[in-house]
């Protein structure tokens, strides 16, 4: 399973997102430390979910960070992320 269907799947497992967008940008760092050949190591994601209310910043990317921690640990070297609440 390539890396963005992983990211998939354990964000729409963990979250129930409304919206789920999934960005590969390793293209973006091609020859830098940390950036393997092939790709699949540096993403941007937006989440809209409401697991987020109430949540401040912080608290939503650590979440993430707990929810992917696999993939955090092992082929992604990078991740920016957009995490709003519904409301937001």
């Amino acid at each position: 399973m390539k890396v963005a269907e992983q990211i998939r799947a354990r964000l729409t497992e963990a979250l129930a997102p409304l919206e789920l967008e999934i960005v590969d940008q390793s293209h973006l760092h091609a020859g830098h430390a940390g950036a393997p050949e092939g790709g699949e190591s540096h993403f941007r994601i937006k989440v809209v979910s409401a697991e987020f209310a109430g949540k401040t910043r912080v608290a939503r990317q650590r979440l993430v960070n707990t929810i992917l921690a696999a993939e955090l640990a092992g082929p992604v070297h990078a991740l920016s992320m957009d995490l709003q609440a519904p409301d937001a």
